[in-house]
């Protein structure tokens, strides 16, 4: 694939992005290095390698439920003046 100007024009246009000359003469050999990069990719032989569709193991990261002593209802209101009969007051929604 040849990446020249006319190309990146259209990529910045697919992306609805205005690019002006200066933006084009930057731009254009970043676009050039990484399409080569993405090219050396179709080199590597992956005939024998399984799809990876989560690349970083899942696992559950959640602790055990264990009942512990938690803040009383007049402790927990005791920092905020924001509050009404025992409840935290918020602003109203309309």
């Amino acid at each position: 694939m040849e990446v020249d100007r006319k190309l990146l024009e259209h990529v910045a246009e697919l992306a609805r992005i205005k690019l002006n000359d200066d933006e084009i003469k930057k731009f254009l050999p970043q676009l050039k290095e990484a399409l080569e990069f993405f090219s050396k990719l179709k080199e590597i032989d992956t005939d024998n390698v399984k799809p990876s569709f989560q690349p970083v193991e899942l696992k559950n990261a959640m602790r055990e439920d264990n009942e512990e002593k938690c803040l009383s209802q007049d402790d927990s209101l005791s920092l905020t003046e924001h509050k009404k009969d025992g409840y935290f007051r918020g602003p109203k929604a309309i």
